[in-house]
């Protein structure tokens, strides 16, 4: 199995390279290169292959957002995971809507950054312990389970999660089979997986279905 291939976005050259050097020895992961600015990182990803961008928020020139958004609107993107000084809720719920699926204080230890880097590449949200608890429920639906999902989808799936097939979340939502089938494969395209046992399996992990 290939390593995961990560791209470090930040600023700080320190930090930068300690970064770096935690991933570098670690069995399983690599880095795919450094940027100190979301231009930097953008040319990067382009360049070369990424399978995950560990993100700071605050950087000169366009700024965490609006890399992680621009990242996000390529043709088989990246995962992204959003580490960063920042803990404001409304940041945290920002970065979800624009498709983080992770977000981290710099505080956060070795052990926690390879996690979440690990479930943002099996396509999974993750916000650290030290994320503050009040961004759960700012901005609405945006920092609940897959952020990246309209509400209409959320509900296919927590339905889907519940062990109803097509024709019972069809019935349950007033829709045809045909728009819930689209409705379905838009969201394992969002979610990244292959099928509706993975989305299940997905989705139950993170509270849907019950």
């Amino acid at each position: 199995m290939s390593a995961v291939r990560v791209l470090v976005v930040d600023d700080h050259p320190l930090f930068r390279s300690g970064l770096r050097a935690m991933i570098d020895r670690v069995d399983g992961v690599e880095c795919a290169g450094v940027a100190a600015s979301g231009e930097e990182a953008l040319d990067l990803a382009g360049s070369v292959e990424v399978d995950v961008v560990l993100l700071d928020l605050r950087m000169p020139g366009i700024g965490g957002l609006e890399t992680c958004r621009l990242l996000l609107a390529r043709p088989d993107p990246p995962a992204v995971v959003v580490l960063t000084m920042v803990e404001e809720d409304v940041s945290v719920a920002a970065a979800l809507r624009a498709g983080a699926r992770g977000y981290l204080l710099k505080g956060a230890d070795e052990a926690e950054i390879l996690a979440a880097l690990a479930l943002a590449v099996a396509g999974g949200t993750v916000l650290g312990p030290a994320v503050p608890v009040g961004a759960l429920d700012h901005g609405g639906s945006a920092a609940g389970p897959f952020p990246e999902l309209s509400e209409r989808e959320r509900r296919v799936l927590d339905l889907l999660a519940a062990g109803r097939p097509t024709a019972g979340i069809a019935a349950e939502l007033s829709l045809s089979t045909k728009t819930v089938r689209n409705y379905l494969s838009a969201v394992y395209a969002k979610l990244q997986v292959e099928d509706r046992y993975a989305a299940i399996a997905l989705a139950r992990a993170r509270g849907l279905g019950r």
